[in-house]
């Protein structure tokens, strides 16, 4: 029978999406990786992959078609032998890839993720008898319901195990197992509301000129990740100045013997090394919610926040303590562009322990990030200035300052704890020069 091929989750918190562009047409021939469509998510434009080999027998959804929701029908696959006159009787077969784990959402947060290497659609699979999931493409469910298979008893060779064509061809028959009833899931509590009305708020500007403004999928997605993270994260914050005149002349050194090999070190570069190596210094800070539980890291991922139009992004700079300095300047510099041209996958911007929010180049002196869960921390940092400080001889003198503050989630990082990886982060960058032995 004709095959649905279903909206997938391209993105870790992918609800709905657009779907931006049609690379095939009705009666094109397809293979399992040819692509199908571009698919515009709340993270980034993505290129969706066929698993199936067949022919498309007809579009369901038009281009540019906006809040297509995740596992809606898209398009009918028709496999051998099969004529758009059976496209009546398609049954709902190929299901979308399960969304990964929460994406970014800080001050700087999560933003936008992009092109992934090209994502396949996940057919949906029912619980097996030990209750795990089975993941099979449409064609290969099909052959093994002819064939009488228990898709359970199945290894699969294809991407993360899935089952294939050629797996089930392979297999012995083997009974197929009763379906057993299951009970009727329990509705899922309404949303608490976080704000006045639309109606209300229209009805207060009624007499006033204004343009509304929709709200995209990143936007929605930045907002309920936010309101999320404030409203469940115990959040407290620790403050402190840093002095830069020692990393700024030593910077200056560097980008000098740099200079021939193209790489330019920022202050932000000096951040993200000195977070990494402070991480190491005091391990027990390197640490995520996890539910009921906390995950310590022993290498350090580092989530730099970037923006971009209409939202943020946290690419994670992983092994970030290994890493030297122009190695993670040019790291950085490759993700915060993909980031702004929507191009980073899923795995460039999901994981990491501790974020860094900077919004120094934008002039502003201090403010307080939101933690990116499951994060632990996250530092925001302020613009280095002149101002006058007392130096250790006791005479007052002039140097560059900059003011840093940790917003620390109570659950995983207690007070004293906040101030050790703080000090470190400090020490870090007051004495630059310890960060490359």
């Amino acid at each position: 029978m004709p095959t649905e091929i279903l909206m997938p989750a391209l993105s870790p918190t992918m609800e709905e999406g657009t779907l931006a562009k049609w690379l095939v047409k009705e009666g094109d021939e397809v293979s399992s990786g040819d692509l199908l469509a571009e698919i515009e998510t709340d993270k980034a434009t993505m290129e969706f992959e066929a698993v199936d080999e067949g022919v498309i027998g007809k579009i369901l959804v038009a281009e540019g078609t906006e809040g297509v929701a995740v596992n809606s029908p898209i398009a009918i696959l028709l496999a051998e032998g099969e004529s758009a006159n059976d496209i009546g009787r398609a049954p709902t077969s190929a299901a979308a890839p399960e969304a990964t784990p929460a994406a970014d959402a800080g001050t700087e947060a999560a933003a936008p993720a992009a092109s992934v290497a090209p994502a396949t659609a996940a057919p949906a699979t029912p619980a097996a008898s030990d209750g795990a999931r089975i993941f099979a493409s449409p064609l290969a469910r099909r052959i093994a319901a002819d064939k009488g298979l228990d898709l359970s008893q199945i290894n699969g060779s294809g991407p993360r195990g899935r089952i294939v064509k050629a797996d089930v061809i392979n297999a012995t028959a083997a009974p197929a197992p009763a379906p057993t009833a299951q009970a009727p899931k329990a509705a899922a509590p309404a949303a608490a509301p976080t704000g006045p009305s639309t109606s209300a708020v229209l009805k207060t500007y009624a007499d006033r000129d204004f343009e509304e403004i929709s709200l995209d999928g990143m936007r929605k997605t930045v907002a309920a990740r936010l309101t999320e993270a404030k409203q469940t994260i115990p959040h407290f914050y620790l403050r402190r100045n840093i002095k830069l005149d020692a990393l700024l002349k030593f910077r200056s050194t560097l980008n000098k013997q740099l200079e021939a090999r193209g790489v330019k070190l920022s202050v932000n570069d000096f951040i993200i090394k000195a977070c990494a190596l402070a991480l190491q210094t005091v391990p027990e800070a390197n640490r995520v919610w996890a539910g009921d539980r906390m995950l310590q890291l022993k290498a350090s991922d580092v989530a730099v926040a970037v923006a971009v139009d209409g939202g943020l992004f946290t690419p994670v700079l992983k092994d970030a303590e290994m890493k030297s300095l122009s190695a993670l300047s040019t790291e950085m510099k490759d993700l915060a562009t993909r980031a702004r041209d929507k191009k980073l996958a899923p795995h460039e911007y999901v994981g990491g322990t501790f974020a860094i929010s900077n919004l120094g180049m934008f002039g502003i002196d201090n403010f307080d990030a939101v933690i990116n869960p499951p994060h632990g921390a996250i530092l925001a940092v302020g613009a280095g200035s002149k101002k006058p400080v007392v130096g250790d001889d006791g005479e007052l003198t002039v140097a560059t300052v900059m003011s840093v503050t940790l917003s620390v989630d109570h659950r995983v990082i207690d007070g004293a704890l906040g101030a050790q990886i703080l000090q470190a982060i400090v020490e870090n960058l007051e004495n630059p020069l310890g960060m490359l032995a």
